[in-house]
């Protein structure tokens, strides 16, 4: 009987596993969870439209819109916080936190961060370093950067948390009061498994 050539031999066995259904080929990787803003290109400086209007600083304190992608399987609710870790405060600078943000909801438009009722149903927005000084207009708005004059450029860190628990306040027990910084102990260690996937991006301004 004659013998097939072997690379014809492994071609054919190759073939049928893949009829078989047991083919060993890796499955594909699932898609990076990724944030970005049409408003603010990462690495990018961060237009007036979007800088805090008070402290000296005469932006216009937009929020910028966020948009996230491919949150992990299991999500069932996002937290954003937006922080600045270069302010000479010995602690960095919280400029804007929203929590509880439904997972239904994979963006926050342009502005949504101005008033209470620009955020998502459900969604909340938490205390910043700018609480209680008017600068916000409401407590948990946005406020833009404001460096101090002269500093190098600042990085200002976006990131989106994808959590596995529907109420974060609940599931951690702190109160939505709570500082920031609280909250950020609780997203990035507090919650342990609760913690599905985060995505950030880092753009700059200086004055």
């Amino acid at each position: 009987m004659k013998r097939l050539p072997l690379a014809l031999t492994f071609g054919c066995t190759a073939a049928m596993a893949l009829l078989a259904g047991c083919s060993s080929l890796p499955a594909p990787a699932p898609a990076a969870f990724t944030l970005t803003s049409p408003d603010i290109a990462a690495g990018s400086t961060i237009a007036n439209t979007y800088v805090l209007n008070g402290f000296g600083c005469k932006g216009q304190n937009v929020s910028p819109a966020l948009v996230w992608s491919n949150p992990p399987a299991g999500t069932k609710s996002f937290a954003v916080q937006v922080y600045d870790p270069d302010a000479p405060t010995g602690s960095g600078f919280w400029h804007w936190t929203v929590y509880n943000i439904p997972a239904s909801v994979t963006s926050l438009k342009q502005g949504a961060g101005n008033s209470p009722a620009g955020l998502p149903a459900g969604a909340n927005g938490g205390h910043s370093d700018f609480f209680d000084t008017g600068a916000t207009g409401v407590n948990g708005n946005w406020g833009g950067p404001c460096p101090p004059v002269g500093d190098k450029p600042h990085r200002y860190i976006f990131t989106v948390f994808a959590l596995g628990v529907d109420n974060l306040h609940a599931a951690a027990g702190i109160p939505k009061t709570g500082s920031a910084a609280l909250h950020g102990f609780v997203l990035n260690k507090g919650l342990g498994a609760g913690l599905l996937g985060k995505a950030s991006f880092t753009a700059y301004y200086g004055r």
